[in-house]
């Protein structure tokens, strides 16, 4: 699904998990900062489509692709779509991102554990591989913001352990990558929100969270997703050209 204009932004920007919470409202707002978007989504086919109508006459190319980034092969693909349909990408927001089983974590399955860290982890080692090997070649000077969790500090305990543990994976990542790439002018970063009113909560089980922990936030409330999108925009744009392999948390003092 694809809307189009006669006009073409400059940068094409590739978001995966773009089509609800978070995703969503770094799409919306990148493209109203002028980028072309292709945004991934696995699943809700409707919610995509209502992202891209939503979106239509707003000026720049947007595009969704529909895919698992818990499949090896996915990213792969994503990447190569998103330049056939847009342009190469010189943006990446690694987004998509499930919390997995909620419980005890000794109780947890094998099969709930190694799909949490197949999404949050492999997706997005493979899609920061995909952009990078493409702009050292094209001697792009690229930008990576990678999706943490203020749980990765925090841990989760009682909830979702394994689930902090993968985003401390990605903040390990972010800022290694960020250093190694540094140098070849690519700029990789992370924002680690806390808790965000999004389906996040009711796809793991526990649609009331945000309200439930709002108390233990020093700001009193959970996150509006649009409030975590704009600091992934602002890691992305010229304001932060000398931010690289820094993890910027947005949690409310949490």
């Amino acid at each position: 699904m694809t809307t189009s204009s006669t006009t073409k932004p400059r940068e094409t920007l590739l978001v995966s998990g773009g089509s609800r919470g978070i995703g969503a409202a770094i799409v919306r707002r990148a493209v109203l900062d002028g980028y072309d978007v292709c945004f991934s989504y696995r699943e809700n086919a409707a919610s995509a489509a209502a992202l891209v109508e939503s979106l239509s006459g707003a000026g720049p190319q947007l595009h969704a692709v529909k895919g698992d980034l818990g499949d090896p092969d996915f990213p792969a693909s994503f990447f190569a779509e998103a330049s056939d349909v847009l342009g190469a990408p010189v943006a990446l927001v690694n987004n998509a991102g499930i919390t997995g089983q909620i419980g005890r974590f000794a109780n947890l399955p094998l099969p709930a554990l190694r799909r949490t860290l197949d999404v949050n982890v492999m997706g997005t080692i493979l899609l920061c591989q995909c952009a990078i090997r493409y702009w050292e070649s094209n001697a792009i000077k690229g930008r990576i913001v990678n999706i943490s969790s203020i749980a990765s500090t925090l841990g989760a305990p009682g909830e979702y352990v394994h689930y902090a543990a993968s985003k401390a994976a990605i903040e390990a990542l972010t800022i290694g990558l960020g250093k190694e790439v540094a140098p070849l002018g690519i700029r990789v970063n992370a924002v680690a929100p806390g808790t965000t009113h999004t389906d996040i909560h009711a796809d793991g089980g526990d649609p009331d969270r945000p309200f439930r922990v709002a108390s233990k936030i020093p700001l009193g409330r959970a996150a509006d997703a649009n409030e975590i999108a704009a600091a992934v925009l602002w890691l992305l744009s010229t304001e932060a050209t000398y931010v690289a392999g820094s993890v910027l948390r947005v949690g409310g003092g949490l």
